[in-house]
């Protein structure tokens, strides 16, 4: 695979060079959504925002260099064919930590919090803390569990990105702000993010679309000991602020900020609350 894309916001802050922050993205999407939130948090850590395997700069890399920084949705109207092998949960998580050799704090949106709460289970010496945004351990509805979408819409989506590629992610975007202040206005936003750095590649869409199917992390949270940040929108219909108290309270070492008004993209819509709650996380662990 190539190599995965790394955006690093240059640190403003003054004495040392800040102690380094990860984002990740969640599914579909690319690091460039947390541009707005990763500058402000750049005035006192090393901020890195990942492009997931087979998502932006990371699928299209190549392409971005022979044609500049920015790739246009046209220009990549069939998305690459990689082995959906390669989008595992797991091999997502090897490659991130092959990736950094420094201890550093993850902040992982939706999927990406699902990705960062297993790395810091498989390497919790590399992860020193973490924040969950809008994130659960388990997206889909089981047994026992009803904080979560159907299996349905799930199985609806991967059906439907075969046929109907641009559509059916343009579709995941307004679930993601659907019931949140200001609606119309951040689906124009995300949309026109969207596509800003090539289309994601397909099998990676569908790795990352299994992922959210069949992984179910309930069990190991009392694994995970890291300091963990849990934050969710109050109005979040993707993943329901149940399933975030779940998270606060099965974590052995975690809280809760429920963020009022906010659906999915709380990072987006409430940008000031989001920096302020995180940076009086990481700074407890530099003053503790």
């Amino acid at each position: 695979m190539a190599a995965l894309h790394v955006k690093r916001y240059e640190y403003a802050g003054t004495g040392d060079s800040g102690a380094p922050l990860l984002l990740i993205h969640g599914w579909g999407m690319h690091g460039g959504m947390w541009s707005g939130v990763a500058e402000q948090l750049a005035q006192n850590y090393s901020v890195m925002a990942v492009d997931l395997p087979g998502h932006g700069y990371s699928a299209n890399n190549e392409r971005g260099k022979e044609q500049g920084s920015r790739i246009k949705e046209q220009d990549l109207a069939c998305p690459l064919n990689l082995e959906p092998a390669h989008f595992a949960l797991d091999a997502i998580v090897d490659e991130l930590s092959a990736q950094f050799g420094e201890q550093l704090a993850v902040c992982g949106w939706s999927l990406g919090g699902q990705i960062a709460l297993r790395w810091a289970m498989r390497r919790p010496q590399q992860v020193s803390r973490l924040v969950t945004v809008a994130s659960t351990p388990c997206f889909v509805r089981r047994a026992g569990w009803d904080h979560a979408l159907s299996a349905e819409i799930l199985q609806e989506f991967a059906d439907n990105l075969q046929h109907h590629y641009a559509l059916t992610l343009k579709r995941f975007l307004a679930l993601q702000v659907r019931g949140g202040e200001q609606e119309r206005e951040w689906l124009t936003i995300l949309r026109d993010t969207l596509f800003s750095r090539g289309e994601p590649d397909l099998a990676a869409l569908q790795g990352g679309l299994e992922i959210l199917r069949s992984i179910d992390l309930r069990s190991a949270l009392p694994d995970i000991k890291q300091p963990v940040l849990v934050i969710a929108g109050e109005r979040d219909m993707l993943t329901p602020p149940q399933a975030s108290h779940y998270l606060a309270n099965h974590l052995p070492d975690a809280r809760l900020v429920m963020i009022r008004g906010a659906a999915h993209a709380p990072f987006l819509s409430h940008a000031t609350e989001f920096v302020e709650n995180v940076m009086n996380f990481l700074n407890e662990q530099k003053h503790g």
